[in-house]
């Protein structure tokens, strides 16, 4: 049998050109964490062997198989957060809007240098793993106590609770009574989508979610935008307020938490 056909032509790869990166440097750091509020004294604690672990005091943990944690015991929004919005964010919001600005402070942009940047090619990447938990507010006006009438466990003035049982409670009396705030709130890209409004970045916005590496993901991510020639800027991160009983109680549930608490 005799089978015709043309010589094999020889494959040759295609060379790609070479094409220069973008180099990506870190020009700014924020932290809000138990062992420091700004990179110096953060640094110097890790040096120090200064621990950040201490037991709960953001609420009564007795019943619970473990009491310690690495909770912030000081934390102010001074100078940073309108008290206006401070009394609406929870936690994992104003920890990303204080180390954000702090960020920006830390990398030298003065308010001048902010008016001359191209706002358009500077974004935020700040993620988190388990998003706004917590609301808190404080409101005095009548509209807010009328709000939550009825609902059990609520009290004049001040709420404090989860959004969910906040609107499972909510819920049981009418969907009318449930607070606007309670699903924006919620969202992990809330955060850096206030940080981006209270600066005036209109670049890319959006956040990642990837439980313990979201951080790591966050800033990958960030420095492919800038490597890309996509941004100029990035800020990124991440933050997480999940010290309650209900974060406390899911990680305990599953097994991810050392019930260790001796000294």
């Amino acid at each position: 049998m005799a089978i015709a056909g043309q010589p094999a032509k020889e494959v040759t790869a295609k060379k790609r050109s070479p094409t220069k990166q973008r180099r990506v440097v870190v020009t700014g750091m924020g932290v809000e964490i138990p062992v420091g509020d700004n990179p110096d004294v953060f640094y110097s604690n890790l040096l120090e062997r200064v621990s950040g672990i201490s037991e709960i005091e953001a609420f009564d943990c007795a019943h619970f198989p473990m009491k310690i944690y690495g909770e912030i015991k000081s934390y102010s929004t001074d100078g940073w957060v309108a008290p206006q919005l401070s009394k609406r964010m929870g936690k994992f919001m104003l920890y990303m809007l204080t180390t954000g600005k702090k960020a920006i402070v830390d990398g030298g942009i003065t308010e001048e240098v902010m008016k001359k940047i191209d706002k358009a090619r500077c974004g935020i990447l700040i993620g988190s793993a388990m998003g706004g938990m917590k609301r808190q507010s404080k409101d005095k006006g009548q509209g807010h106590i009328k709000r939550l009438k009825g609902c059990p466990g609520s009290s004049v003035g001040y709420l404090r609770a989860t959004v969910f049982n906040a609107s499972i409670k909510a819920l049981k009396i009418s969907h009318k009574k449930l607070n606007p705030f309670c699903v924006p709130f919620a969202t992990t890209n809330m955060g850096s989508a206030m940080l981006a409004m209270d600066l005036g970045l209109m670049g890319p916005n959006y956040s990642i979610s990837t439980a313990c590496a979201t951080s790591n993901f966050c800033i990958l991510n960030a420095a492919n935008h800038i490597i890309r020639g996509e941004t100029d800027m990035m800020l990124c991160g991440g933050s997480d307020a999940a010290i309650i009983p209900i974060g406390l109680g899911g990680l305990v549930a599953c097994r991810l938490q050392s019930t260790f608490s001796e000294e």
